[in-house]
């Protein structure tokens, strides 16, 4: 398996691939979702030793060359493009990793219409060459800052989000809540709905989908307690619902606690993340500190400086 110039899987066929179609290879290889798969096809974007081929095509030949070009182009006329100043933590040709400061939303909305970080992407992608659909890959609520992974393409996608669901994917995040939590250690296991009535607001329910994060409190006064979090699943708003529905809402947080003159948004921060590269198979990780709004809270109380 290679990667070569830009968005392109190309893959020699062993002894242990004769007798089957590319299409089992290539499903075998790369795991293919069956959409992926179809636009793969319609696109012309798999070759055999360079000519496009029919995928059903039954494979007999050791050494042969099989090319997948990822880099066909796609509607992404949703998205309007502006320039932003990016704040890139990492890049290659399949990801790009940002650091989000908080107040900017991640996807387009009525209220965000021009100016969600996929905004900026997309412009960002233009400059490049580049005219593919946006594609976070892990979500931040408008006032969450930190680190958000973008696929350059389907493939990477599809991938990152099944290192997600099998847990290879690690999400860290730091967060200040209100007052002293008695253990330094801990897992919060509890089932997340949506609230009745509300489109945005969620709540600890036993009909809610099971959500379990795990916490080390790194510092803590009788007023604040600086924790790090870890999800081990990812639904909508778990660390602000959680630390809420044990008593310790997030500082600032006005939708599940109450607002701060500390800070104006949930102190919240996404700052480290940890993958295998879909591509190179390797473990990636970063982290990216706290931004100076929650620092400063934690210069303060804890008189130390980071």
């Amino acid at each position: 398996m290679a990667w070569g110039n830009k968005m392109i899987l190309e893959y020699l066929i062993i002894k242990n691939d004769i007798g089957k179609s590319i299409n089992q290879i290539l499903k075998e290889q790369y795991e293919f979702s069956n959409r992926l798969f179809s636009k793969l096809i319609k696109n012309k974007a798999i070759f055999l030793n360079g000519k496009n081929i029919d995928t059903r095509m039954i494979i007999n030949n050791i050494g042969s060359k099989i090319t997948i070009d990822l880099n066909y182009e796609e509607d992404n006329t949703n998205i309007v493009s502006k320039k932003m100043n990016l704040d890139i933590v990492y890049e290659d040709d399949g990801l790009l990793i940002i650091n989000k400061p908080a107040g900017i939303a991640v996807h387009p909305s009525l209220r965000h219409y021009e100016d969600s970080l996929a905004s900026g992407v997309k412009y960002y992608y233009e400059e490049k060459g580049i005219y593919k659909k946006i594609r976070p890959v892990n979500r931040l609520d408008l006032n969450t800052s930190g680190l958000i992974i973008f696929a350059k393409n389907e493939y990477i996608q599809e991938n990152l989000i099944r290192q997600m669901e099998k847990g290879t994917f690690e999400k860290e995040y730091l967060v200040i809540v209100e007052g002293k939590l008695e253990k330094d250690f801990g897992t919060i296991d509890a089932p997340i709905a949506r609230k009745n009535e509300s489109i945005i607001e969620r709540c600890v329910s036993g009909d809610g989908q099971r959500a379990v994060t795990e916490y080390e409190v790194l510092r803590k006064n009788e007023k604040y307690s600086l924790v790090k979090c870890k999800l081990h699943t990812g639904r909508t708003h778990q660390i602000r619902v959680h630390f809420s529905f044990i008593g310790h809402p997030l500082l600032g947080d006005t939708l599940y606690g109450k607002p701060s003159v500390l800070i104006d948004r949930q102190a919240l921060h996404s700052y480290r993340i940890s993958f295998i590269h879909p591509i190179i198979k390797e473990k990636l990780e970063f982290e990216y500190n706290m931004p100076d709004d929650m620092k400063s809270i934690y210069e303060i109380n804890y008189n130390l400086k980071l």
